[in-house]
């Protein structure tokens, strides 16, 4: 069976989780977290906040070959809110 080669990326404040895995093809983004060992931090992995090379996707997008699975963090403060909080 072919496999393909996928990183998966957590970046928290502090640190950085970066893992690369070889998968069989046709693996989806939830098989690349499933795989990777998060520990403490797999409270962090939300199934609306998953993309591939910074666009967001569902946990049931196929992987190609070379992708990079991101897991976003929600955000602390709007990005609008924070411009008009500089503004002031």
């Amino acid at each position: 069976m072919a496999e393909i080669v996928v990183e998966v990326v957590l970046a928290l404040p502090q640190r950085m989780l970066l893992k690369r895995l070889a998968l069989a093809a046709g693996a989806t983004v939830a098989d690349a977290i499933a795989a990777i060992d998060l520990g403490d931090d797999a409270a962090l992995v939300d199934p609306q906040r998953l993309g591939i090379f910074g666009k967001r996707v569902p946990p049931g997008q196929a992987l190609r070959d070379g992708d990079r699975v991101e897991i976003y963090r929600p955000l602390v403060l709007d990005p609008k809110e924070a411009r008009r909080r500089r503004a002031r």
